[in-house]
């Protein structure tokens, strides 16, 4: 690889600030701050969701009634809409 046009990738600590989870990966972001995590420092990078906070990881996800907005679009459209000859 050439030098110098590659973003520095290292190691980074992610803090999901709906619930305070924290992990380290590796990455290429731009972070401003810095925090401690087992005595070591790391680039914080502040996020909003992950998978500790996500509906969907955490078994909170909402289930959408389909049927009640198939039969509302038939209410609304009829019968003109969808109907192909064949």
């Amino acid at each position: 690889m050439k030098e110098g046009i590659h973003p520095n990738y290292r190691e980074v600590l992610f803090r999901d600030m709906s619930n305070g989870f924290e992990f380290v990966t590796r990455s290429t972001i731009q972070t401003k701050e810095t925090a401690e995590k087992d005595g070591k420092s790391y680039p914080l990078a502040k996020i909003e969701v992950s998978s500790e906070s996500h509906s969907f990881y955490t078994g909170q996800q909402k289930i959408m009634d389909t049927a009640g907005r198939v039969e509302k679009f038939r209410q609304k459209f009829g019968n003109r809409a969808g109907k192909v000859p064949a």
